[in-house]
């Protein structure tokens, strides 16, 4: 197979993007800038509520198509829909007392899913789902695994359920020819800190088990299979000379021993095993280039290490993404990856040409295909078309529509509350940072009539940090406030994953200095390029959060107020831990990655002393909004009661919000809907009324 090295450059797209998107929609531009002033603001509740369709999957069959929906219901339930002609929807599944997640068709007859319980908040939801399987027309309901904590409603049969420490690893795919397949492959961990995994079989008609054919290397963490459940690659984590040491193994088909691929620490292996075809063909990332840059690689078993040239490449990203394969076979049929922007590169001519069919039907959106029967004349497709101003519409495609059907039919809109036209648009730009460094920032642009001056901003920091933050697409946060009238600025900060090796590595302890300086830049640059007025605020949480502190800290000359919603506030907290502060950080990560990556509690005393809020809480006079979740376990509330009390003792107490039941972000839409309704009006005080304000002969910092 051919190489393929794919980019997509984001100013051609979104140059592309932005004039059929003008073309297209000139008039009723020019009719919601006209009408503007009179306009009420979209109301905050369509950007933050769930969508109204959650999962959509096509059966392998193509004959029906099933979907999570509240439907009449206030939970959300599994809905199944024959696509045939005269074909009903089935109400399959659906509680009083959980919502359904995670489903996946079994066979063209039964699925089976998962239950989670969010009704109190998003830390009382915490627990292990369960696995439940049912016929699609609701029949022969069992619980295969028990969900932590939670008694179902509905009336299932448990008898030789599992307990709630078993997980699902696979439903496989059977091969071309074979009957329906009646088996999952789940999972669970035995006791201790490395939680070593085992697999088994599981029947999801009689709750039956049985033995894999393949015994585990010791110390297993987590498993590669083909599309019919055969592990092939296993992640061992073990302890050598008191390091802890991870290494890949491989079982080709028709092979009963493991053999090792490679070894590393806890930071990575030389190449990382991706995914693998049934017919054995190994695909794996390795870093190239001074940067670091991660591509998609075969895997040359005769020279026992990836392949000279890349797969798939993607220049400036790395890697991200999934390699389609065919049901049935297992073969390759494309891949689906993210650069700035998801897209989807065939291999298969057929699917290459169904794809060029979408597109010319849907253009000017990404079109997401999910298809059965794939490249035969009478496929079916499920399309999500969606972009940065679009959160996305379903559509089903028939390749031979029978009598009276039409090709092409409307299936749902994820959020039928938000208007395309009346949202931002969303840009990518690579800036440099201070230091030279190449600094990727995602603007998210107002729309509506001209300004005497360029906007406010509010540079919004992503949490993690060693996570991507953006990626071409509609995003509640960005979007609601972009929507009253602010420019919103996202870096990708060096220690942000997703740009190479060296992007990521630039950023080991450098919480509150270089990153922070990376965030600042950002700003400065959209100011001086008179995309960004002369005033901003900044807003984050979790690590984005810590971000807006030390932004009040380092740089107040910059914003005139911050938002920080659960905020890292004490870096000997997070570093250390406490007997008194129960969080999910485990000693591993205490032990051997946090020291490297944040610092050493004793070699980088002062440097931590210096970058912790808490400790230099004396120094933000800028009004502060500081929300916490009461039973947040990645950064407890413990973090936000320390900063409050620094603060309040510093003589600049904050606005303080804490949301009971809720953990590490917001499950329940009304603390969504209170905490937007807060910083809007927040924003309004410090910033909004800038906003129309003509141009000042010499802005002066507040």
């Amino acid at each position: 197979m051919q190489s393929l090295r794919w980019m997509r450059s984001r100013l051609q797209i979104t140059t592309w993007i932005a004039a059929a998107l003008f073309a297209a929609c000139s008039a009723s531009w020019v009719q919601a800038a006209t009408e503007a002033p009179t306009t009420p603001p979209v109301p905050t509740a369509a950007f933050f509520k769930d969508s109204d369709v959650g999962e959509t999957l096509l059966s392998p069959d193509g004959h029906h198509l099933a979907m999570t929906s509240r439907g009449s219901g206030v939970r959300r339930g599994l809905f199944v829909l024959d696509l045939r002609p005269g074909g009903k929807v089935h109400r399959s599944a659906q509680f009083r007392d959980a919502d359904v997640v995670s489903v996946a068709w079994v066979n063209a007859q039964r699925l089976v899913f998962s239950a989670v319980d969010y009704s109190e908040g998003s830390g009382r939801g915490r627990g292990a789902p369960g696995l439940i399987a049912v016929d699609l027309d609701g029949e022969n309901m069992r619980q295969l695994i028990r969900r932590q904590g939670l008694v179902l409603s509905n009336t299932a049969r448990q008898d030789r359920s599992l307990d709630w420490d078993h997980f699902l690893l696979r439903v496989p795919q059977p091969a071309q020819g074979a009957g329906p397949n009646t088996e999952v492959l789940i999972g669970n961990r035995g006791t201790g800190e490395s939680g070593e995994l085992s697999a088994q079989w599981l029947d999801v008609y009689s709750g039956l088990r049985r033995a894999v054919d393949f015994a585990l290397p010791k110390g297993t963490q987590r498993l590669l299979t083909d599309s019919t459940g055969q592990a092939r690659v296993a992640f061992t984590l073990s302890v050598k000379k008191d390091a802890q040491r991870t290494a890949a193994w491989w079982r080709g088909p028709n092979q009963t021993h493991w053999q090792q691929l490679a070894e590393g620490d806890l930071f990575g292996l030389p190449f990382e095993p991706h995914s693998v075809d049934d017919a054995g063909q190994l695909y794996v990332t390795e870093r190239v280039g001074a940067e670091g840059v991660r591509v998609l690689k075969h895997y040359d078993f005769e020279a026992g290490k990836p392949a000279a040239e890349p797969f798939v490449s993607s220049p400036g990203f790395d890697f991200s993404g999934t390699v389609l394969r065919e049901r049935g076979s297992g073969i390759a049929q494309g891949v689906r990856l993210t650069t700035d922007a998801e897209t989807t590169v065939w291999l298969d001519p057929q699917l290459k040409a169904l794809q060029a069919v979408v597109d010319q039907r849907l253009p000017n959106q990404i079109n997401r295909l999910q298809c059965s029967r794939c490249g035969q004349p009478d496929v079916v497709a499920l399309v999500r078309s969606f972009s940065d101003r679009n959160p996305g519409t379903l559509w089903l495609y028939r390749g031979a529509p029978a009598e009276g059907q039409a090709a092409w039919q409307p299936v749902a809109q994820m959020n039928p509350g938000v208007q395309p036209t009346r949202m931002a648009t969303v840009d990518f730009h690579r800036i440099r940072a201070r230091d030279g460094r190449d600094l990727p920032v995602w603007l998210t642009t107002p729309t509506g009539p001209p300004r005497l001056q360029p906007p406010a901003a509010v540079v919004l920091v992503h949490g993690g940090p060693w996570v991507r933050g953006g990626a071409w697409a509609w995003r509640p946060m960005a979007q609601f406030l972009a929507s009253r009238g602010y420019l919103v600025i996202e870096p990708e900060f060096r220690g942000s994953t997703g740009y190479g090796e060296a992007h990521f590595k630039a950023g080991w302890k450098q919480w509150g200095q270089a990153m922070q300086d990376d965030v600042a830049d950002a700003l400065q640059w959209a100011q001086a390029q008179k995309l960004a007025g002369p005033q901003a605020c900044i807003m984050g949480g979790s690590y984005g959060g810590y971000a807006t502190l030390m932004g009040l800290v380092r740089h107040p000359e910059l914003y005139r107020c911050g938002i920080a919603y659960v905020a890292v506030t004490d870096l000997k907290l997070l570093l250390e831990g406490s007997w008194f502060v129960a969080d999910d950080i485990s000693e591993i990560n205490r032990q051997y990655t946090l020291p490297q990556m944040v610092g050493d509690l004793k070699a980088d005393t002062a440097m931590i002393h210096a970058n912790s809020p808490v400790e230099q809480a004396g120094k933000i006079k800028a009004p502060l909004l500081l929300a916490m979740g009461e039973l947040d376990r990645r950064v407890p509330l413990a973090h936000g009661k320390r900063m409050r009390d620094a603060l309040e003792a510093a003589g600049n107490p904050p606005q303080w919000v804490v949301y009971p039941g809720e953990g590490h972000g917001w499950g329940l839409l009304k603390n969504r809907v209170d905490f937007a309704e807060r910083i809007e009006r927040f924003l309004a005080q410090h910033l909004a009324q800038l906003l129309m304000q003509p141009p000042a002969q010499n802005p002066t910092p507040p």
